[in-house]
């Protein structure tokens, strides 16, 4: 599971939030920092904000498409704009997430992303 948000706190909480469902968390502070990383899981997920310094999350959606990624892609913003959610829906986004994030929303996109089924309670 990968998180590249340029805002440490929700880095730290997504980290947290997501280590306690038991994934394992790579979180980086820019797009260009993760296309850097070279241990990339292509069986893993993608959580990114949309508006960062550099080039934004779409542009990074857009190089690793180019790239041939099929890494699923959740992106997480502050900023609820129509135009951009359905360009990163059209380029392959798997959900569109508004912050701040509610937790089982955020799980359940994952799960989804994933191709995880939530197992019901007994």
């Amino acid at each position: 599971m990968y998180v590249v948000d340029d805002d440490y706190s929700v880095r730290r909480s997504l980290k947290r939030l997501l280590g306690s469902a038991g994934y394992r968390v790579e979180t980086f502070s820019s797009a260009d920092d993760f296309l850097n990383y070279r241990s990339r899981n292509v069986s893993s997920c993608l959580i990114v904000d949309v508006r960062m310094p550099g080039f934004d999350g779409l542009e990074l959606q857009r190089r690793l498409v180019e790239a041939g990624s099929e890494i699923p892609i959740i992106f997480i913003t502050a900023y609820a704009d129509g135009e951009v959610q359905a360009r990163a829906r059209e380029a392959g986004a798997r959900a569109f997430l508004i912050k701040p994030l509610d937790d089982d929303v955020l799980l359940g996109a994952v799960r989804e992303a994933l191709g995880i089924e939530k197992k019901e309670a007994l």
